[in-house]
């Protein structure tokens, strides 16, 4: 399998749905609990013959004080400006059938927070392709302290990235 360029995309919200069941650390997008409309938006890259989608998330106050770890990255604007965060820790496997590509092309029939939104999308995709070598590096090493026998004290803080994948491969060949 060969790491494409990344992209954004948002993924399939049944199948959001079926890893949160499986590890209630996935974001839910469950509508009884009001977090239907909650886009789950990522990168995708490659760990161990699997495509993994690392969530974007938006900056909350705490993420301003916290330093990029081996789990967590700031994504900035060319000013310096914090637009999001990649929680490496929270990344899910997907397949190709998960995966709906952001369309970042400006319609005319675009509200202005359509508008913002992508423009957003845009500069955050900038800062990902531009450091593109870091997250693969980023992903693929915390990748392998949680799946081996290492001693990594953020494990715990990781979702449980073999059982998501025994799911996901359970879930694409129903």
């Amino acid at each position: 399998m060969k790491q494409e360029r990344l992209n954004l995309y948002r993924i399939d919200m049944k199948y959001i749905r079926n890893l949160h069941n499986i590890d209630d650390r996935v974001s839910s997008v469950s509508p009884q609990i009001g977090k239907q409309h909650r886009i789950y938006v990522g990168t995708v890259v490659i760990c161990n013959k699997h495509k993994y989608l690392i969530p974007l998330s938006h900056p909350v106050e705490k993420h301003k004080k916290m330093s990029p770890k081996a789990d967590f990255d700031k994504i900035f604007d060319k000013k310096g400006k914090l637009l999001g965060v990649l929680n490496y820790n929270l990344m899910i496997p997907v397949e190709d059938k998960q995966l709906i590509k952001i369309n970042l092309k400006e319609d005319k029939r675009d509200t202005i927070a359509q508008k913002h939104y992508k423009q957003l999308c845009i500069d955050e995709l900038t800062w990902c392709r531009k450091n593109a070598e870091v997250i693969i590096n980023k992903a693929n090493c915390l990748y392998k302290l949680c799946v081996s026998e290492s001693n990594y004290k953020g494990k715990s803080r990781c979702l449980n990235f073999e059982k998501l994948e025994r799911e996901c491969n359970r879930y694409n060949n129903k």
